[in-house]
């Protein structure tokens, strides 16, 4: 029987646990295993184990580490989604050309988390070349909700998103070119967040940064607790002396905000698709809660921001399918995704000239600007994830359904952070988060934020497969 307990909490709170129930590292890597394999036959969530690595860093933590208080972020579990280098793990980023490329070395974020003392425990499943709103390659199949197995976990970090979310791990790393990270954690009812660009090096990423899509891409994290994306954020944070985009400066801490005062737009409906009512209730519940706190809430929609979608559309498949075709040449890949072809074939019918590329990224820099010129008198922007609820397996592959994921799109067109907690439930029992966004590095505003909206709302619930007769006590 599972100690329900150590699958559910923070880790601080893990930490407190193997204290003072004198847990052996062994012990508690040993539960993540068996919870996780059990999982795996209903959510297919977790790709590739490191069960080996993770029994030796284990052992290793019980020689080296006597005095548990010391164990905060030793043997902490963590997935890794399959688009991060794993040495000696395979890294397919879920593409068939992939299937059997193993790492020598790391990817930064992966490297930086071990040598904290985190545990690797494996990689959570992720699309081909993490291009879709949802879960399923060819080399691995579909991950399922774990509130729902009919239905999408989101993409690409899916399958990173469902594992957290039923307990599989502490946390999960992933990133966010259009809302990876944002999307899972609202369709799973956990907290995540796309941090600021600049700020957590993409080094041993496939993909790799090319042309404008490198630009929107950021690093970031999914926990159960906000408290523990508040801990692990620094650890991965900070140039490494190979990402050239990444710039060396301290971001605030987050138990040091003052909420009251700040000032806040919020808004409903983006022009682009409108959201079901639960999620707009959801936003407004989420506002109306901040200005009780003394947050200064106006409803306002930002001038322009209507353009996401073209944009990011213009920027991402707007070079007629070049960059997904060399990325399949570098990985090899013959065999395609339909998912995968389907945007190739997208692509292909919106190829832009040179002088239409020039006029885009002008139209790119505009938005920016006016954006910025929006957050003089804001603080925070609180907003819809997306237009729906976790939907059902193969929704998102239609075309008519992209309109509903541009409330995340827009702030990796602007590279502001932006981070997602769960606040609600639909009628249907599935979760809903809000999105909180700030000014560039104001990492701490957006965190700080989360925190309380989590403490108000409840943040994660267990999923209907996470039940206390099959794991034992709670």
């Amino acid at each position: 029987m599972l100690d329900c307990r150590l699958i559910s909490c923070s880790v601080k709170a893990l930490a407190k646990i193997i204290h003072d129930q004198n847990y052996s590292p062994m012990d508690i890597i040993n539960i993540f295993i068996e919870w996780t394999n059990h999982l795996n036959k209903k959510l297919n969530s977790v790709i590739k184990f490191d069960e080996k690595s993770a029994e030796i860093a284990s052992l290793l933590a019980d020689i080296e580490y006597e005095d548990k208080h010391s164990l905060l972020m030793r043997i902490i579990p963590f997935t890794v989604k399959d688009t991060f280098d794993t040495k000696g793990i395979v890294s397919s980023a879920g593409t068939s050309g992939r299937r059997n490329y193993v790492p020598r070395e790391d990817a930064t974020v992966v490297g930086r988390l071990k040598e904290a003392g985190a545990v690797l425990l494996g990689k959570s499943n992720t699309p081909e070349l993490a291009v879709a709103f949802e879960t399923d390659n060819l080399i691995f199949g579909r991950t399922n909700n774990p509130y729902d197995i009919s239905r999408t976990p989101g993409g690409s970090g899916g399958g990173g998103a469902a594992t957290v979310a039923a307990g599989g791990v502490v946390f999960d790393v992933g990133s966010d070119t259009g809302g990876s990270i944002r999307v899972p954690a609202h369709f799973c009812g956990i907290a995540g967040i796309k941090p600021s660009a600049g700020l957590i090096p993409i080094t041993g990423h496939f993909p790799p940064p090319m042309g404008q899509v490198g630009a929107l891409t950021q690093v970031g994290l999914m926990a159960k607790h906000v408290e523990d994306l508040i801990l692990i954020f620094p650890i991965i944070s900070g140039p490494d002396g190979l990402d050239p985009d990444v710039v060396p400066i301290e971001i605030g801490d987050p138990s040091k905000v003052t909420l009251r005062g700040l000032r806040a737009a919020v808004y409903t409906d983006n022009g682009l698709m409108t959201p079901a009512s639960e999620i707009m209730d959801a936003v407004i519940s989420s506002a109306n809660h901040l200005a009780r706190l003394g947050v200064i809430v106006e409803e306002i929609l930002p001038s322009g921001i209507d353009q996401t979608l073209d944009i990011w559309l213009d920027l991402t498949l707007g070079d007629g399918g070049e960059r997904i075709r060399t990325l399949l040449k570098m990985a090899g890949t013959t065999e395609l995704h339909p998912w995968t072809q389907q945007l190739l074939d997208i692509s292909c019918a919106n190829v832009k000239s040179a002088s239409e590329n020039a006029t885009m990224m002008s139209k790119w820099y505009s938005f920016r600007k006016e954006m910025m010129q929006f957050m003089d008198n804001y603080d925070l922007i609180i907003s819809p994830v997306c237009a729906f609820p976790a939907l059902p397996h193969g929704a998102t592959y239609d075309e008519e359904m992209l309109p509903a994921f541009s409330y995340t799109m827009t702030f990796n067109l602007t590279g502001w952070p932006a981070a997602v907690v769960r606040v609600g439930s639909s009628s249907e029992g599935l979760p809903i988060g809000v999105q909180i966004v700030a000014r560039p590095f104001r990492d701490d505003l957006v965190l700080a934020t989360l925190l309380e909206l989590e403490k108000a709302f409840g943040g994660w619930q267990k999923p209907p497969l996470f039940n206390d007769s099959e794991l034992g006590s709670s």
